[in-house]
């Protein structure tokens, strides 16, 4: 496995903006929240396990997890929310190292909201922060995914404060600027990332 970018920050920061940029570059982007979705389809140990534990209403008439109501659930009460974590996050974990193992750009990128509290920051050689103000994070999580500010508190609550993961950032970005300057950034980033990945050949 090449270079391994880890790419992280709270709810509403903008990781997705960030790494649509990589994306265009040729960049391979693996993100832990479509891993997280891979580990719950319809038929997998962990569905199952799920609607055991929760029950089948959690279960949609096409036999897919409703994700909404698990969120619900398990940011409303912490040993829940724990329980999840200790039956998925081994699982996507093995599934983040398979997407990797198989990345084919020049370094590849690990975009995930909980890089920095899981053992998914022993996959990457560099932490990049991508940073907004606690105000603006609510603002764009509230407007993107129509949750209520209470369900947003909740999350960023369970993610690691913003002090603490820029104290772990190798780099920020910060987002809270204008598209135009992001791009900049990015395109920055790309050029450095290059140049260490072919030293590393």
């Amino acid at each position: 496995m090449g270079l391994v970018i880890g790419v992280t920050g709270g709810i509403g920061s903008g990781k997705s903006a960030v790494t649509r940029r990589f994306e265009r570059l040729g960049i391979a982007v693996v993100d832990a929240d479509i891993a997280a979705r891979l580990v719950v389809e319809p038929g997998g140990a962990a569905l199952s396990a799920i609607a055991d534990h929760f029950g089948a209403a959690l279960i949609l008439a096409d036999g897919s997890l409703d994700r909404a109501a698990l969120r619900q659930k398990v940011f409303a009460d912490e040993r829940e929310r724990q329980w999840l974590e200790r039956l998925t996050h081994p699982l996507i974990h093995e599934e983040i190292q398979r997407q990797l193992a198989v990345a084919g750009s020049a370094y590849c990128i690990l975009s995930s909201p909980l890089l920095l509290e899981t053992r998914q920051r022993d996959l990457v050689d560099c932490v990049v922060v991508v940073d907004v103000p606690e105000a603006l994070q609510l603002a764009r999580a509230s407007q993107r995914d129509n949750n209520s500010e209470e369900q947003i508190r909740r999350i960023m609550a369970a993610q690691m404060d913003r002090e603490q993961r820029l104290a772990l950032a190798d780099i920020v970005i910060d987002n809270a600027k204008s598209l135009a300057e992001l791009d900049d950034s990015v395109q920055e980033l790309h050029k450095e990332f290059l140049l260490r990945a072919e030293s590393r050949r």
